[in-house]
């Protein structure tokens, strides 16, 4: 039975706004995301950044967005997901200014951070906007493959549209492209209609800090591990990450109030969503942003064809996602989701034997294949995300899962280049690197296979009753 609309979002215009305006920044977030992929090399000479500034360039974001996912989505719930898009939204504008106008490697990456913060806050109260605003299956269905299709898009153009800028004026231009459209978002924001829970949870102080400090040290560790896992660094911020994140766990069961409520867990729906944002980080993800990075040592490609090519994989998952509202109702989202991660796996084991004196093209089959994965799994994720939690909990829905797919996504990067690089024999021979490559596309495709085995087994259980019940005061 169809849901009714709260009376507040019952006109076409706020309901559309309440499309339209989360999608928008969904694509501006994931092209601003991709941003430095395509520019690293002239963005960290105009820096004087050296190899081991270089890796912050591109996960200074990532560090931003993953701690803060979850915090603001559950502000978003407590406060008005509209307001909290805004802030968002003009705190991007800001950030992106600092960013265009840094004057070294220490001011840019602070603002690429504060980018991150200010991206979680748009898509964790933006998708639960969304959700709010259509309740429906069908039509709920209908807008989240929307919203999947603008991040696939906003991956598939993000690169190309900042690198041209980069090769032709220069690579600030792009920065500042992206504070001006930050800022008409913020003043669109008062279109769209406001919505927050029922009843306020107030802010689970323990548990932000013990979840921001310990996915800030697990972060750092994945980072700072880039350029050595022999560090001593990265292995005392790992344990200190890990006790933190164990402490939230722990605290999180014993409040009242939490930020997240453990109990979710239970909830087939909400598990399969986490497991599988997690695992398309690790294995999608992570496996394809490091390939991204190294086909121009093994193909000979250049970042801007590189982005070309890649567009078989992140077009065809914008076009998937837009289409799988049109998919009939009795293919369920938990099976949507098997299947576009079994696809993945496919579309990963497609572009094994790839090496030098291969043309581009020769990766277009695997991409392509891996692109209809994604976009089914996206749209998949993006639906339970919000339709597997209680009602007045949707940014905080959107916010764990996103959490867990930008963590993901940290983990595979750095998970993918040792993995390759310890295939390779740590030589940088393109022969041996595109070995290296192989093997972390079989690594990849079994831990996609896995998940979509467990998926459907978690997805096909009923939930205990203290699980489908509302979480509440304990």
């Amino acid at each position: 039975m169809a849901v009714a609309s709260p009376p507040h979002i019952r006109t076409p215009g706020a309901r559309r706004a309440a499309l339209v305006l989360p999608s928008a920044a969904t694509m501006l977030a994931m092209m601003n995301y991709c941003a430095p992929m395509a520019t690293l090399s002239v963005t960290a000479a105009g820096l004087g950044a050296g190899d081991g500034a270089r890796i912050w360039l591109l996960g200074g974001i990532n560090l931003g967005l993953t701690a803060t996912l979850l915090v603001s989505g559950t502000l978003a719930d407590d406060h008005g997901r509209r307001r909290v898009f805004a802030a968002g939204a003009a705190v991007l504008a800001a950030a992106s200014t600092a960013c265009a106008l840094a004057p070294n490697v220490a001011v840019f990456v602070a603002g690429r951070i504060v980018q991150g913060a200010a991206s979680a806050a748009m898509l964790s109260a933006g998708l639960g906007m969304l959700g709010h605003a259509h309740p429906g299956a069908a039509e709920r269905t209908r807008a989240t493959g929307v919203w999947s299709a603008m991040l696939s898009g906003g991956i598939a153009i993000g690169p190309i549209v900042s690198s041209l800028p980069a090769q032709t004026v220069s690579w600030r231009l792009w920065y500042w492209i992206a504070a001006a459209l930050a800022v008409p978002l913020a003043l669109a924001a008062r279109s769209a209609p406001e919505s927050r829970a029922d009843r306020r949870r107030g802010l689970d102080v323990p548990g932000v800090l013990t979840l921001t400090a310990g996915v800030t040290a697990l972060m750092t560790a994945i980072t700072l591990g880039r350029t050595g896992w022999n560090d001593p660094r990265v292995l005392v911020l790992s344990v200190v990450g890990a006790l933190l994140l164990g402490v939230f766990c722990a605290v999180e069961t014993r409040r009242r109030e939490p930020m997240l409520d453990m109990r979710l867990l239970r909830r087939p729906g909400f598990a399969a969503a986490t497991l599988g944002a997690l695992v398309s980080g690790v294995a999608v993800i992570g496996m394809l942003t490091h390939l991204s990075t190294v086909l121009g040592h093994t193909l000979g490609l250049t970042p801007l064809g590189t982005s070309l090519v890649f567009l078989a994989w992140s077009g065809v998952a914008f076009t998937v996602s837009f289409r799988v509202g049109r998919l009939s109702p009795r293919f369920a989202h938990r099976h949507r989701l098997v299947l576009g991660l079994s696809l993945c796996a496919v579309g990963e084991a497609a572009m094994l034997g790839a090496g030098p004196g291969d043309p581009w093209w020769r990766l277009v089959p695997g991409l392509a294949i891996a692109g209809v994965g994604s976009g089914l799994s996206n749209a998949a994720l993006a639906a339970l995300a919000v339709g597997s939690v209680p009602a007045d909990r949707a940014a905080m829905g959107s916010g764990a899962n996103n959490t867990a797919r930008y963590l993901g996504a940290s983990i595979g990067v750095a998970m993918v280049a040792a993995i390759a690089a310890a295939g390779a024999g740590r030589s940088a021979a393109p022969e041996a690197v595109a070995h290296g490559i192989d093997i972390a596309l079989v690594v990849s495709a079994v831990l996609n296979l896995v998940a979509a085995g467990l998926i459907a087994v978690i997805s096909g259980r009923r939930a205990p009753a203290d699980a489908v019940s509302s979480p509440g005061p304990r």
